[in-house]
């Protein structure tokens, strides 16, 4: 769409259609000015001073900001495959296919909009609703009780990807109304609301050019803005919106996770450049700083911990090192900011370079298997003394479904940084959750579970029966050291048999799926990067076993148990996240459709999938 408007521009004069760019704030750029900030904004549409967030009186001034990264963006690398036509019957069967995934999703928008509007989340058995995040209020009626909701704005670029232009359209009337002045809720996730409502608003604007999503995205970066007024400048992540709204001064918390405070670089970033103003880019830039400053003085170099200290930058307190729950999204940023900025931030490579060497040596483990499947899986890491004082870093082995993006995330760094190496190890972290959603009776992959590592990542590793069961008992929290071999087995079987284990599993402590998309996520950048068919069918076998697991008279929902024998229902939960529909499925239908339709060479996706634009030269 947007190439046949710029081939129909082209036969006019250049200033005219440089005017008409301007002027109507055509979204798209034009080729020869792609390598230039964003020049479509509208005189005055985001001149709003009278604005309740801008007019807040600022405690602690900055004395100067940070500009936006200058020059030309860098020809990065491609990350796509270069695809060959598909024949008529692979056309067929991918049209199906994402046909399959768009009429999940229109049951699912269909049910909010009927029975959820406005909230958070919808509550896809009772037909009731959810209101977890930001409880915005209705700009048109401030006193309404109204919560305007994660799902509306996580969902417009969505309904924008799947070409659902009339629901995109009351969607976005929708939107423009929520006003981010009032919350009812004492305290907001200042990380959430980044992620999912102004990710939500520069992805729609990114993808539409519609200038009321942009204008609503400044006006929660303005919102936003606000959690940094500190003594320091680092933001206030569990953030009392209250306080801050009646001026009260602040100061950042001594402890916060550290994905919630250092995964804003991309949005604010985004929304930087995409306005102009600096100061966003500025307020997560002095994060970056001092991520980088202590990267090398962890208790794992390298890699930050999972929580830290806002308040004092000290960042290498914690002992306990994952790529998973608590800590993802601050490493998956690194590679994805230097495709964002177009290669002119290059500090984010490095850093990546920096945490991906130290998890390719401590965090990925090669897990045995009765199939003897070639596999990775990546666990936390844990560094305390041994016996003789020194620090000794060791893994627990525990696998999560929120981890599997690590595949994805390893193979777009190996092409924008021309790491060959990496993308064999992000193919089998990739097969390893897709392993295990097969090796589970519902063919859908647990929150959390155990499993025995293989001595070595690279040697050949043979299933040992005897192995296996050794560690199920030692999972159990006996001693094995004192129990015959005997007592080994018959103790493991009743293990094996109470918990209900597959082969492979040593245990499963969180037996929810909650909807997730992480392995989705990775089996889709993993296609895109390399092309290979067997990826289609993957996706294909997850998202049959999610939808009979899953599916409602309404929608879809979360599984509170699936290791239930494969003749039983999964225990259900009345709750489906906004991530249902803004993530999974968008990740199902992407991976389903023409690999044009949102290139990873020409968009970048946060943390909620959100695709931004990214800087080209």
């Amino acid at each position: 769409m947007a190439r046949v408007q710029r081939r129909l521009l082209f036969p006019l004069a250049f200033m005219l259609a440089v005017g008409f760019y301007y002027i109507s704030s055509a979204h798209n750029s034009i080729p020869a000015l792609r390598w230039t900030y964003e020049s479509a904004i509208a005189p005055g549409v985001l001149d709003d001073p009278d604005y309740f967030w801008r007019q807040l009186s600022t405690h602690y001034p900055l004395q100067s900001i940070r500009p936006l990264p200058a020059g030309k963006p860098s020809r990065l690398p491609k990350i796509q495959h270069q695809f060959s036509r598909e024949t008529g019957t692979e056309r067929a069967t991918r049209l199906g296919r994402q046909q399959a995934v768009q009429e999940a999703f229109g049951r699912g928008w269909k049910a909010y909009r009927e029975h959820a509007w406005l909230q958070d989340e919808l509550a896809p058995v009772t037909g009731g609703a959810k209101n977890t995040f930001g409880g915005w209020s209705v700009s048109t009626s401030p006193s309404q009780p109204s919560l305007i909701g994660a799902t509306l704005v996580d969902n417009l670029d969505t309904l924008w990807i799947m070409n659902m232009r009339s629901e995109f359209e009351d969607a976005v009337a929708a939107a423009t109304n929520i006003s981010f002045e009032t919350s009812s809720l004492t305290e907001i996730n200042v990380f959430e609301t980044t992620i999912r409502y102004l990710g939500g608003f520069l992805s729609a604007y990114d993808l539409s050019g519609d200038q009321r999503l942009l204008r609503k995205a400044r006006e929660v970066g303005d919102m936003l803005y606000v959690a940094f007024d500190t003594p320091n400048r680092m933001p206030i992540t569990r953030w009392d919106v209250g306080k801050a709204a009646k001026g009260e001064s602040q100061e950042a918390s001594s402890w916060a996770l550290v994905a919630e405070i250092g995964s804003l670089c991309m949005e604010f970033t985004r929304l930087s450049l995409v306005t102009g103003d600096p100061k966003w880019f500025d307020a997560t830039e002095r994060i970056t700083e001092v991520l980088k400053t202590e990267q090398s003085k962890t208790k794992l170099p390298g890699m930050w911990p999972i929580s830290i200290n806002p308040k004092d930058k000290n960042f290498h307190g914690d002992n306990t090192f994952s790529l998973g729950a608590m800590a993802d999204s601050v490493f998956e940023y690194l590679p994805k900011m230097v495709a964002l900025a177009g290669g002119l931030l290059p500090e984010y490579g490095e850093m990546y370079i920096y945490a991906v060497d130290a998890a390719k040596k401590y965090n990925f483990y090669r897990p045995m298997t009765p199939d003897n499947a070639d596999i990775l899986l990546a666990s936390a890491v844990h560094v305390n003394k041994d016996g003789s004082g020194k620090e000794v870093p060791m893994s627990d082995y525990v696998g999560q479904h929120l981890v599997c993006f690590v595949g994805g995330m390893l193979a777009i760094g190996s092409k924008l940084l021309q790491r060959p190496e990496d993308l064999d190890i992000a193919r089998k972290l990739t097969d390893g959750c897709i392993w295990t959603y097969s090796s589970m009776p519902h063919g859908i992959m647990p929150e959390t579970f155990l499993m025995a590592p293989c001595p070595s990542k690279s040697a050949t590793c043979e299933w040992d029966e005897y192995a296996w069961k050794k560690a199920v008992v030692a999972s159990a929290e006996e001693d094995v050291t004192k129990l015959t071999k005997e007592k080994i087995r018959a103790l493991a079987d009743q293990v094996i048999f109470d918990k209900r284990l597959p082969k492979g599993f040593t245990d499963v402590m969180d037996r929810r799926y909650i909807l997730r998309p992480e392995a989705i996520e990775s089996v889709f950048v993993l296609y895109r990067v390399t092309g290979d068919k067997k990826l289609l069918e993957s996706a294909w076998a997850m998202f049959q076993a999610i939808q009979k697991a899953s599916k409602t008279e309404l929608a879809n929902l979360a599984l509170a148990d699936i290791t239930v024998p494969a003749k039983d229902k999964p225990h259900q939960t009345d709750s489906m996240e906004s991530f249902w529909m803004g993530e999974t499925l968008k990740y199902f239908y992407l991976i389903f459709s023409e690999p044009s339709l949102i290139s990873l060479d020409e968009y970048v996706f946060n943390t909620e999938a959100h695709p931004f634009k990214r800087l080209l030269r």
